[in-house]
């Protein structure tokens, strides 16, 4: 039972507030030696060596750099102008050009927070200007940022397909319609709320909007075609098998680079700056996995994965009751913990028994990237919440986010069901 204490003291510990990293490492230095001694530990060196020697695990900086490019090129801003003037005359046309926005970031940088904050700042105050009501246009914004989680090129399936020994392309190509048909739910979603309640988000006109239609598409195509570019080029690479993960991410980074020139951005300063930030963002992201790594040699070694395995394994419903408990723990632990230590820590552990059960792999880790996209809006400790409350204006409360985000998580729900229930409509029965 050491391992069930194990995971029950690190729940503890990230309840009470120490860091995720420091968390797990020294939880598993103090069971473990408790439960063997320091010789459990002399692998140790070897399996961190290998970490930092994993060619798949290198494309999470070098996504997370392209995606800070982006960010400090106001790719964000370019976008989200030029839609509002395409979309805005349109009732909720402010939500529904923020969640494609969303969208087009997710597919060119991956990077919730800098979405959800960029969307905030910019496109928040101009919907309460306009009289959109507070709960929707929170929702809407922080929903958008958190599609970048399931929208290639997604940190989370770099992870998983780390986790499940998958080719991150399969996995790439396996999320594009979910992550479709998630898009197309928000703005239908939208545009019914709207209609039946026409006080929510009136259609507005933008004060300095002197375009005609033709011109505003125009003036939208050169937003959106520089952006679409690089992410057919980085994509594209990779679904095409021209190039791995790891070489197109590469390739998003000079892509970035090479944007931010184009909106006249480029300074030594600006790559200065995003490097170090990506150096920040790396570190954590690492610092997590070796306490994971950490984590599971314990948690195994001390028959906490058997005692898993066996009541998973015995469940009444055989591989429907092993995904639906599954997917029900993810979504519960998704409110405390976060997405890397839910992949690291419980998804090694299930993984084995999905494929025990003949469990698709690639099915099952979209499914189980969907379900942690929802940890991004769950209270209490949903990080877009966080995000976007840091930035909102002063009226705007953390209720009016919490029940904005409430509709998009079903939303996030009814759409996880039907790919578990028709993965051959999204190409994976």
């Amino acid at each position: 039972m050491i391992g069930l204490v194990m995971f029950a003291a690190a729940l503890v510990l990230l309840l009470v507030g120490f860091p995720v990293a420091f968390t797990f490492g020294s939880v598993a230095v103090f069971f473990g030696v408790f439960s063997e001694g320091t010789s459990m530990f002399a692998m140790m060196p070897h399996r961190i060596w290998a970490i930092m020697n994993n060619t798949i695990l290198m494309a999470i900086p070098l996504f997370i750099f392209m995606g800070i490019v982006l960010q400090k090129s106001r790719l964000a801003e370019r976008l989200l102008e030029s839609m509002g003037f395409l979309f805005g005359e349109v009732r909720g046309g402010l939500a529904i050009s923020t969640v494609l926005v969303g969208a087009l970031l997710a597919a060119s940088t991956g990077v919730v927070g800098a979405s959800v904050v960029a969307m905030g700042v910019i496109s928040l105050p101009v919907m309460l200007k306009y009289n959109y009501d507070k709960r929707l246009a929170c929702g809407s914004i922080c929903a958008a940022g958190t599609l970048g989680q399931i929208i290639p090129p997604s940190i989370v399936l770099i992870i998983l397909g780390d986790v499940f020994q998958e080719p991150v392309g399969d996995l790439f190509k396996a999320a594009f319609w979910p992550g479709f048909v998630l898009v197309l739910f928000y703005v239908v979603y939208i545009l019914i709320i709207t209609a039946l309640n026409k006080d929510l988000a009136p259609p507005i006109r933008l004060e300095n909007n002197t375009q005609t239609k033709p011109q505003q598409i125009l003036s939208a195509l050169k937003a959106i075609v520089p952006p679409l570019t690089l992410i057919i080029l980085v994509l594209g690479s990779i679904l095409f098998g021209v190039a791995t993960p790891t070489e197109s991410s590469s390739v998003g980074g000079i892509g970035a680079l090479v944007l931010a020139f184009l909106y006249r951005q480029l300074t030594f300063k600006m790559v200065k700056d995003s490097a170090l930030e990506t150096i920040k963002v790396s570190a954590m992201v690492f610092a997590i996995l070796i306490g994971a790594t950490a984590f599971s040699m314990v948690f195994t070694y001390t028959g906490g994965d058997i005692i898993v395995e066996d009541f998973m394994m015995n469940l009444p419903g055989d591989k429907w009751g092993f995904i639906i408990l599954s997917m029900l723990a993810i979504m519960v632990l998704g409110f405390f913990i976060d997405f890397v230590e839910i992949s690291y820590i419980i998804v090694p552990i299930l993984a084995p028994i999905a494929a025990n059960l003949n469990i698709n792999p690639i099915w099952y880790a979209i499914l189980i990237a969907m379900n942690l996209q929802t940890s991004f809006l769950t209270p209490p400790f949903g990080f877009s919440l966080f995000y976007l409350k840091g930035v909102a204006p002063p009226g705007v409360s953390t209720m009016d986010i919490y029940k904005g985000v409430m509709p998009f998580i079903f939303l996030q729900v009814i759409v996880l069901a039907i790919v578990a229930i028709f993965p051959g409509f999204f190409g994976m029965g």
